[in-house]
């Protein structure tokens, strides 16, 4: 595990001097995927690494855990909430589609969840062309595959040093780096909504999805569940196609 966060250190440095940047930010969220990232670039540039705390609609634990893990790694921070200026945008928006009869009721509850990443997506960016950082993006190897991010969300960042990580190596790394036990045990949400989680929305577990990724047998219906999502989700793996010159 010391060669494996070591590696990914190592590459971090080397895509800051690449870039001809001065350092690295993340979106922490009170989750495990953020607390590791949050620790690796606090060690790939101990002075010149951020957190940024969003919250936004946000389940009432999530900013404590995010505290928590900043605490923990000594990860300089601000935070920006997201909420009024989420309300108003998308105040305005369903009105406009409203008075005009194209507002669909049944695509709210999504497009509301997505929007709240988009916002963060910007902020982020925002935060991190002031200080001339690049923006680490926290996905792993199983929602990579399986697209569990918003395009141009979550998924909108400039490097994603977990995504050849299976859930249950971020867990190891997590445990490794001295994440607070609270994080990483418990049960993980995309904070899309009060209540929600990745599995019960996905319809299948992290650990299948792992044992899948390795090329180890898991029950046919969770198959099915993993590939179809996979083959919906290649246009968030890709760039925007354009027609043939």
């Amino acid at each position: 595990m010391e060669q494996n966060v070591n590696k990914i250190i190592s590459w971090l440095q080397e895509q800051v001097e690449q870039a001809n940047v001065d350092g690295l930010l993340v979106g922490v969220s009170g989750g495990i995927d953020s607390a590791v990232v949050a620790n690796l670039i606090k060690r790939a540039c101990p002075e010149s690494s951020l957190g940024v705390v969003m919250p936004c609609k946000s389940q009432s634990d999530d900013q404590k855990h995010a505290t928590s893990v900043l605490r923990a790694c000594g990860l300089p921070s601000i935070t920006v909430d997201l909420t009024e200026t989420h309300e108003v945008m998308f105040s305005n928006i369903q009105q406009q589609l409203k008075s005009t009869n194209q507002l669909d009721e049944n695509q709210l509850k999504l497009a509301d969840a997505n929007l709240r990443a988009r916002l963060r997506m910007s902020t982020l960016y925002t935060v991190a062309t002031n200080h001339k950082y690049l923006v680490v993006g926290t996905d792993n190897a199983a929602e990579w595959y399986t697209g569990y991010f918003t395009k141009y969300g979550d998924g909108g960042v400039d490097l994603v040093p977990l995504v050849n990580l299976t859930k249950g190596e971020v867990r190891e790394m997590a445990e490794y780096l001295g994440v607070p036990g609270e994080v990483i045990h418990k049960q993980p949400s995309a904070g899309l909504w009060e209540g929600q989680t990745d599995e019960n929305e996905m319809g299948t577990s992290y650990a299948n999805i792992d044992r899948h990724l390795e090329g180890k047998e898991i029950p046919e219906k969770d198959r099915e569940i993993i590939e179809a999502m996979h083959r919906r989700s290649a246009h968030k793996r890709q760039l925007p196609p354009a027609p043939p010159k």
